[in-house]
């Protein structure tokens, strides 16, 4: 497993368990979606200023992960 994933987590209770940067609500696909439009990651980090440039990253390594069509591993929390 990339290192970086560790900055994924998936909470059925958080963002409908959608992938997000760690600690915070910002999904990885909306990382995803916005560098594919174009924006830097000197954009992002000025609108999300919770994120770090390895937090970017870790977005990009999990659609790297998503791309092979294999099971990503991510910590989830059970359901309260």
């Amino acid at each position: 497993m990339h290192p970086l994933l560790k900055r994924i987590s998936a909470d059925p209770n958080v963002c409908f368990g959608n992938p997000c940067i760690r600690g915070t609500r910002i999904w990885v696909s909306l990382l995803l979606d916005r560098l594919a439009d174009g924006d830097t990651e000197a954009a992002l980090l000025a609108d999300y200023p919770q994120l770090g440039a390895e937090d970017i990253r870790a977005a990009l390594a999990y659609g790297a992960e998503m791309s092979r069509e294999r099971i990503i591993p991510v910590e989830l929390k059970a359901a309260a």
